[in-house]
C-alpha cells in the first residue's frame, strides 16, 4: 500500500503552516510512521531551521530534480523521531526551476517507502503552489483567526477544488479563548462557519512555539505545551483515531462576524470561480 501525500497550505504568509508541517510530521513519526517533509519553497527555505537540520544539509530538493544526486542523498534524519526525514530546498535558486510534474513524480516515488510525504507549500498561490497542490492528494490549510488571514484561505480551499483536491481540512492556529471572550478575536466555529470545511486541530496560541523554533525542536515533543499537544492529537486524527477537539471556552461575536463578511465580501465558495 503506498503512502499518502499531504500538502500544508495556508495562502498568506506567517500563520505558522512551516511550524505547523514540522510538528505535524513530527506527531506523525511519533506514532511509528515513516515520514518524509518536503519543503517546496525554494529560495526562501525554512523548514529546515524549525527542525534544526539546517547544518545537516548537503543536497537539495533541486538536486534530486536535477539528478545530482539520488533521493536517498537527499533525505535528512531527524535527530529526535528516528523515522522523520527532511528534504530541503534549495536556497539560492529560482522557484520556476522546478515543475508541477517532477514535484509529482517525486512525490509518487516516496509514496512507495513512505507513510506519510507532507509538503510545506510556499505561501501565496503562484507557481510553487499550483506545483505542491498538483503533487498532493490531501491538503491541511492552515489559518489564524484573523480577517486577512481567513480571507486567502477561502480563495486557497477554492483553488484546492478547482485542481481536483477534494480532502482538505483546516487547521485554526494561534486561538487565544480569552479574545474571543471579549469579541476581540473569531471564534473557531466563526472560522469553521465561513470556510465551509472541517477542521483537523485548533491550536491554542502558546508562548512554547516560539522557544521550540528558535531551539530547532518541534514543540510536538513537548508534552507540556498546549499546542504541541494538540499538534500530536492532529496527528492521531490523520492517521484514523478520532481525538476530540481541543475546545477553547468561547463566545460568538455576533458584531466581529458582521464585520467580517463585510470586509470578506464575498460569500465561503465565491473564491471558487476566481
Amino acid at each position: 500500500m503506498s503512502g499518502r501525500t499531504i500538502v500544508m497550505t495556508s495562502g498568506k504568509g506567517g500563520v505558522g503552516k512551516t511550524t505547523a508541517t514540522a510538528n505535524v510530521g513530527t506527531g506523525l513519526a511519533l506514532r511509528s510512521n515513516r515520514v518524509v517533509v518536503v519543503d517546496t519553497d525554494i529560495g526562501l527555505r525554512n523548514l529546515d531551521v524549525v527542525m534544526g537540520l539546517e547544518n545537516r544539509i548537503v543536497y537539495d530538493l533541486v538536486d534530486v530534480m536535477e539528478e545530482r544526486c539520488r533521493i536517498e542523498q537527499a533525505l535528512i534524519r531527524d535527530k529526535h523521531a528516528g523515522e522523520l526525514y527532511l528534504i530541503a530546498a534549495a536556497q539560492t535558486r529560482d522557484k520556476d526551476c522546478v515543475s508541477a510534474e517532477q514535484l509529482q513524480n517525486l512525490c509518487r516515488r516516496l509514496e512507495l517507502d513512505f507513510d506519510y510525504v507532507v509538503i510545506d507549500c510556499p505561501a501565496g498561490i503562484e507557481q510553487g503552489f499550483r506545483n505542491a497542490i498538483a503533487a498532493a492528494r490531501e491538503a491541511l490549510v492552515v489559518t489564524t483567526p484573523e480577517v486577512s488571514a481567513i480571507r486567502d484561505a477561502d480563495r486557497v480551499i477554492g483553488l484546492l477544488h478547482a485542481n481536483d483536491v477534494r480532502k482538505a481540512r483546516v487547521i485554526i492556529n494561534r486561538i487565544k479563548p480569552e479574545m474571543v471572550r471579549q469579541g476581540d478575536m473569531l471564534s473557531s466555529d466563526d472560522v469553521l462557519d465561513m470556510l465551509g470545511i472541517e477542521a483537523v486541530g485548533l491550536v491554542p496560541s502558546d508562548d512554547r512555539v516560539i522557544t521550540s523554533t528558535n531551539s530547532g525542536t518541534p514543540v510536538a515533543y513537548d508534552p507540556q505545551s498546549p499546542s504541541g499537544r494538540e499538534f500530536v492529537r492532529i496527528a492521531a486524527r490523520l492517521d484514523g483515531e478520532h481525538i476530540p477537539m481541543f475546545e477553547p471556552e468561547e463566545e460568538r461575536s455576533d458584531s466581529i462576524m458582521d464585520k467580517v463578511r463585510q470586509l470578506m465580501g464575498m460569500n465561503r465558495r465565491a473564491s471558487a470561480n476566481v
